[in-house]
């Protein structure tokens, strides 16, 4: 069984909604799922999963958020080689750049992005929305 672990920061809830299909989606594949804001883990005890989903929304111009996800992710790059790991975020404004930017600096961490590349849902997630979450749950447990 897979240990996955879902950490993510979210401002208005999308995120979070998105974060916990995500669990849904994994839990359902068989896996065994921890979710957590990135307030209550580091990247020490997030690098000793073997896969992560990270989710973040776009904050300012396009960027992560920078008082608590940055830094933790900023910290986690060093550890992501060989491990599985989904991006995931919600935005409301710009064309998705920031996921962009994340998954370039995830790539050259050395990691493999499941589906390759990151679920960004604009403003609240939809049903639609949802059910993609869920299946990269299911393709980040399998």
């Amino acid at each position: 069984m897979s240990k996955v672990a879902v950490i993510y920061w979210s401002g208005t809830g999308n995120t979070e909604t998105m974060a916990h299909a995500i669990a849904d989606g994994a839990k359902a594949a068989g896996a065994e799922v921890i979710v957590m804001n990135v307030s209550e883990t580091n990247a020490d005890d997030a690098a000793k999963f073997d896969r992560l989903a990270l989710g973040c929304s776009a904050m300012g111009s396009e960027m992560l958020e920078e008082m608590e996800f940055e830094p933790f992710f900023t910290e986690l790059e060093s550890n992501l080689t060989g491990k599985r790991v989904a991006l995931f975020g919600s935005y409301g404004w710009g064309d998705g750049q920031w996921m962009r930017d994340w998954q370039e600096r995830t790539n050259n961490a050395g990691a493999y992005i499941i589906d390759g590349e990151g679920l960004k849902v604009h403003e609240q997630p939809t049903e639609d929305d949802l059910d993609a979450c869920k299946a990269l749950g299911k393709s980040l447990a399998n």
